[in-house]
């Protein structure tokens, strides 16, 4: 097998200071690199409860057939990687690298784009991305070439209180395959019989508007990169139910992250729509055992072709362009795009949920959960998984993203829509320029 080739695509010129010292958690120089006969591969990643422990098992699934083999997984804060990433493609430090990094799906075109050293490609390897959802692999494809492998799934899921339901005369089979008007309704309903919404979010934060958009295959950019935050009907629809569901009292919104996750462990609120890593806080809540249920997301009733599926989240993995690239893609292969004893063993105790497909069908996906009333929520979530629309997210997404947060900030003030994100608009064309 031949090494991988390097991405292609134009790097993008920027200016950032060197702001951060490489020597501090050495790469790839130090694990041998290709063709020295070493089998250790470095990786930088973060969260010990669950990324690293999911390396950690990685590692010893690979050596069941590799005996030699050895990982080297420093732990990185997601920022502190960015950082890193950044400065050591400014100033060429290639062999500054590990063989293997974890990069946020929506970042990872961000970097892929403007950091086109950093990566080798997957072109050589005998992974089977057609095993993964498209909308996932589509976050590491570029140019129809993939750099990355799919890790946790950001799968979006509607978890209810079934209890409020019940209260209200409601169940969860009410809330699948429905409309976000339906949603409105019933959420009204709800809300006066009980006195509880059925929502929470971060007030400032775009999180709901982005999976409700991209639920309706709509994105913040067009197939060139221009933003496309103007005269956008998704995304203008997804903001009107956004603020029908605030005023409607449905929808509470909080200050910080911390009071979000208080409002759903504390029982203040009927439900949530979020990743499916949103389980792992809703089950810090012991006294709600057994009252908990999960389905898909409302759609959006104006937008042709709109669906019920939806993602906010997850990570893959990335090999770099200076790594033992045959042994780190043999090693990703084997076992993140190859292994259902690695997610048997990692979904128990990290609650991380696989895009790999293959996994779903395992007794442990299949296991049924009583936290969550006896539903195999996580066979669910896999088979949601295929179903989720692309998301064009591009270099400028968090930009983008941000302006968007801020023009509803002034949406919900008073402001008229089409003003606040034609100014959004102008805000992320200027950053583009």
């Amino acid at each position: 097998m031949k090494r991988s080739a390097k991405l292609t695509a134009a790097a993008l010129t920027l200016t950032l200071p060197l702001a951060l010292s490489l020597t501090a958690c050495s790469g790839g120089g130090d694990s041998g690199g290709e063709g020295d006969g070493d089998e250790k591969l470095t990786v930088w990643t973060w969260d010990p409860a669950f990324n690293i422990y999911a390396m950690q098992e990685a590692e010893k699934v690979y050596q069941e057939d590799h005996p030699d083999f050895e990982l080297d997984i420093v732990e990185v804060p997601w920022d502190d990687l960015q950082t890193k990433l950044t400065t050591i493609a400014q100033s060429q430090a290639f062999d500054e690298l590990p063989d293997i990094f974890l990069m946020q799906n929506n970042a990872f075109q961000k970097n892929g784009l403007n950091y086109p050293d950093l990566f080798s490609d997957f072109s050589d390897s005998d992974i089977d991305f057609s095993e993964f959802p498209k909308s996932v692999v589509d976050y590491s494809t570029i140019d129809d070439v993939n750099y990355g492998v799919p890790f946790d799934a950001g799968t979006a899921v509607t978890a209810l209180r079934t209890d409020v339901l019940a209260e209200a005369g409601y169940t969860v089979d009410d809330f699948t395959d429905i409309t976000w008007d339906q949603y409105l309704t019933i959420g009204k309903d709800v809300l006066a019989k009980t006195g509880q919404p059925l929502l929470s979010g971060q007030a400032g934060s775009a999180d709901i508007p982005m999976m409700m958009l991209q639920s309706a295959g709509a994105s913040l950019f067009d197939d060139e990169g221009n933003p496309t935050i103007v005269d956008n009907d998704a995304l203008e629809a997804a903001i009107d139910v956004y603020t029908q569901l605030v005023d409607a009292g449905v929808l509470i919104e909080v200050n910080s992250w911390d009071e979000y996750i208080g409002t759903i462990v504390n029982g203040n609120v009927g439900g949530t729509i979020n990743g499916i890593w949103i389980v792992g806080s809703i089950q810090t809540a012991d006294d709600q055992a057994g009252n908990w249920g999960i389905t898909n997301l409302p759609k959006l009733d104006t937008i042709s072709g709109a669906t019920n599926y939806s993602a906010n989240g997850g990570s893959s993995w990335a090999i770099s362009s200076t790594a033992d690239v045959d042994l780190a893609s043999d090693f990703l292969g084997a076992t993140f795009a190859g292994s259902t004893e690695l997610y048997d063993t990692i979904l128990p105790k990290a609650g991380a949920v696989a895009n790999w497909t293959p996994a779903g069908d395992s007794d442990v996906y299949n296991e049924p959960s009583e936290f969550f009333g006896g539903q195999a929520i996580f066979a669910d979530v896999v088979s949601f998984g295929p179903e989720v629309p692309s998301n064009n997210t591009g270099a400028y997404y968090y930009e983008a993203r941000d302006a968007v947060s801020t023009a509803m900030t002034q949406i919900m003030g008073g402001t008229d829509t089409a003003t606040a994100l034609a100014e959004a608009q102008a805000n992320v064309e200027f950053a583009m320029e």
